[in-house]
């Protein structure tokens, strides 16, 4: 179960956020979720879109370095030490956390956290096992 996100790298300059928006906008890209990290000269937007290949192909098209990534959507119990709950369980198995943001919406009663870990299978497998509910990218997308 998981999904593609993009990431986009982008200069560290007023505007270029603005204009990704905008390009998603005009071509009906929903996002869904993003995380933007950045350093001095350049930044990394990673989006989780409704449609990933559409998004892909208009945003190569206008001159920005696109990659796609496979990441888990993981519904984490909306309570005091829900997160915690999982990242022990991945601990155990020394599966590591590359990087994650949360999802904007609720689903259910959770939240929901977007992880890029260093052995997808294994942390899908892990999760599942130990009755974290791991979410498709049909469900996160139609959010």
């Amino acid at each position: 179960m998981k999904v593609e996100q993009i990431s986009i790298f982008i200069e560290n300059k007023s505007g270029r956020l603005a204009e990704i928006t905008r390009i998603l906008g005009e071509n009906g890209i929903n996002i869904r979720a993003l995380s933007l990290a950045d350093t001095s000269d350049f930044g990394i937007l990673r989006l989780i879109v409704n449609d990933v290949e559409r998004a892909n192909q208009v945003l190569k098209g206008k001159g920005f370095t696109v990659n796609k990534t496979e990441v888990v959507a993981v519904e984490v119990p909306d309570r005091p030490g829900g997160l915690g709950a999982i990242l022990q369980t991945l601990d155990t198995e020394s599966i590591n956390v590359e990087y994650m943001y949360a999802f904007v919406e609720h689903c259910g009663g959770n939240a929901v956290i977007i992880f890029r870990f260093d052995e997808t299978d294994k942390a899908i497998d892990v999760l599942k096992v130990n009755n974290f509910s791991v979410l498709s990218g049909e469900r996160l997308y139609s959010m």
